[in-house]
């Protein structure tokens, strides 16, 4: 005989469906909430997005699980079947036996009564498991119905969690692909906005170029009453490499240092061979004096007699150290001149004309050396003045190269002052200064107190909601779509938060590595680098913090990390 156990369905089937219940019912708020919004970001949709994933896991797994009672169910009906002769048998047995009342006399007398009592207390115990048998298999019949009942009022709840979950994903979609545009149009402004910034004040990105210096400002009066703050930069992009202008200290320091030391100095496991010089260039694009090449080539050692990458009056042991990185460069660029370089800033700068004694000298005296690491030339970067710090390619959002390094490049750097006076590219016009001006403040790049308060106001409101961020472009721009500094204010109270007053102290903090990585204002300490992007989106004029690229809707901008420092006076 199989008499069936009670099933499990019911420590299932109320309070997981329940939860999906509830797990449904959040989602369609926090999509509604989103539907509301006005700048939904991929942060807060990729979230939704796990959300309705595990909603939909949820659902299956309840599918899977009626299924398998389903299936129980069926399995349990069928032994039921068998049962219910047995329980008919038994029934009937039960009927006859519960009838038969015992003979007193037989009972009470001797010899073959032992008998009769054995016979009457066996049918006793017979028709006691009778009575169990039939109330097991009457309670598994009621439970049987009762789970069959349950399964079908969990189905009918199933197939409609599943219509409420689908359309909420359709919609989902939907919001998705609206948000994606939206970010996508958002980008585009801030791009078009820091854009316009950066190009008022161009960061120069070789030593031998046209551009101007940057201001310091210091000690310049902005002629207005009041405190007033500078943001300083060290150096510009993209601190990989040889630093120009420091290998133009390294040359004069004392001791001086050879073209050797002095790429030794900015390169890692790398060596010095003559690689050849039979090798052609091919040249494609205009240069940056607006002089054009079309695939034009060259032998290699004729390729860098054109180069104009480094001023030629600075010391011939700088002048071979860059001639050797050129060549280096250009080999790894063009994989030994198969591809073509650019002449400009995004290959090498060239011109049509050889440049002049003292650079082909410097070409000549380092004839067919290349720095190489396993046999194949190194793409050795470099840029014009790296502010005292050297960085790793991985650390600007490159792919890590083995030949990059991270360093200092100063001979004491115990303090943003000491960086000042002891880095090797101290020299460079570039190397600690403010970017920007206004011409009402006697063109310089001070801000006000209460600039400052508004820039840090909406930093802190940004990270409160990043969705904000469409508000929080410059004031003075006059969009419609911005905050000025008091609506700012309150809607950083809106959300809970709390606005920082005028500013009494700000300072950075960096890190060993050279970076900046906190900014402190009135004592609150905020990501330095994401600061940094934000300043540049929110700072009037074209007032700005070099180096940097054009951060996302998230701030993030990791292609360029910047040192930087604040002072107030």
């Amino acid at each position: 005989m199989v008499l069936v156990g009670s099933a499990s369905w019911q420590s299932w089937a109320i309070s997981p469906i329940e939860e999906l219940q509830t797990e449904i019912d959040k989602l369609s708020a926090s999509l509604e909430m989103s539907r509301r919004a006005t700048t939904p970001l991929e942060a807060e949709l990729s979230k939704l997005r796990a959300q309705l994933a595990s909603i939909q896991a949820g659902i299956d797994k309840a599918k899977a699980d009626l299924r398998n009672l389903e299936l129980s169910i069926a399995e349990r009906e069928k032994e039921f079947g068998q049962n219910y002769v047995l329980l008919a048998e038994r029934a009937a047995s039960f009927y006859k036996a519960s009838r038969q009342q015992p003979n007193l006399f037989i009972l009470f007398s001797n010899g073959p009564s032992a008998a009769a009592m054995r016979d009457l207390f066996y049918r006793r115990v017979a028709t006691d498991r009778d009575k169990n048998a039939i109330a097991e298999i009457s309670i598994n019949l009621i439970r049987l119905e009762a789970d069959k009942k349950k399964a079908q009022e969990e189905k009918v709840k199933l197939d409609a969690l599943q219509v409420k979950a689908d359309k909420e994903a359709k919609f989902f979609e939907k919001e998705i692909s609206g948000a994606k545009a939206y970010q996508a149009q958002l980008s585009q402004q801030i791009s078009s906005l820091l854009a316009a910034k950066f190009a008022s004040m161009p960061v120069p990105l070789l030593a031998y170029t046209s551009l101007s210096g940057c201001s310091s400002d210091i000690g310049k009066s902005p002629n207005f009453d009041g405190s007033r703050f500078g943001f300083f930069s060290f150096g510009v992009p993209n601190k990989t490499g040889m630093n120009q202008y420091g290998a133009k200290g390294r040359a004069e320091a004392e001791p001086k240092q050879n073209y050797e030391e002095i790429l030794k100095a900015y390169y890692d496991n790398f060596e010095i061979k003559d690689y050849g010089t039979g090798f052609n260039i091919k040249i494609n694009g205009t240069n940056d004096y607006g002089q054009t090449f079309d695939n034009e080539s060259m032998n290699i050692e004729d390729y860098l007699k054109h180069l104009y990458e480094m001023p030629t009056n600075w010391p011939s042991e700088a002048l071979k150290a860059q001639a050797i990185a050129a060549r280096s460069y250009a080999l790894a660029t063009t994989h030994n001149g198969e591809n073509s370089i650019l002449p400009n800033q995004h290959g090498q700068e060239v011109k049509k004309e050889i440049n002049d004694d003292k650079w082909q000298s410097a070409v000549k005296d380092t004839e067919g050396k290349v720095m190489v690491n396993g046999g194949n030339p190194i793409s050795a970067w470099y840029s014009s003045t790296h502010g005292g710090v050297i960085l790793k390619s991985g650390e600007i959002g490159w792919s890590d190269k083995p030949w990059t390094k991270h360093a200092w490049d100063a001979t004491s750097f115990s303090s943003l002052d000491d960086l000042k006076n002891t880095a090797y590219d101290k020299s460079s016009p570039w190397f600690y200064c403010d970017w920007g001006y206004r011409k009402e403040y006697n063109s310089t790049a001070w801000l006000k107190t209460e600039e400052v308060e508004d820039i840090v106001n909406a930093y802190i409101l940004w990270e409160k909601d990043n969705s904000t961020i469409s508000h929080l472009s410059q004031a003075d721009k006059g969009s419609s779509e911005t905050w000025a500094a008091d609506k700012v204010k309150q809607e950083i109270v809106n959300r809970g938060g709390s606005p920082i007053g005028a500013i009494s102290s700000i300072s950075v903090d960096w890190d060993s590595g050279g970076i900046s990585r906190t900014i402190r204002a009135n004592g609150r300490g905020f990501d330095a680098q994401k600061f940094k992007n934000m300043f540049n989106i929110r700072a009037p004029g074209n007032i700005q913090i070099k180096p940097t690229c054009l951060p996302d809707s998230s701030l993030n901008c990791s292609q360029m990390y910047a040192l930087y420092n604040v002072i107030r006076e």
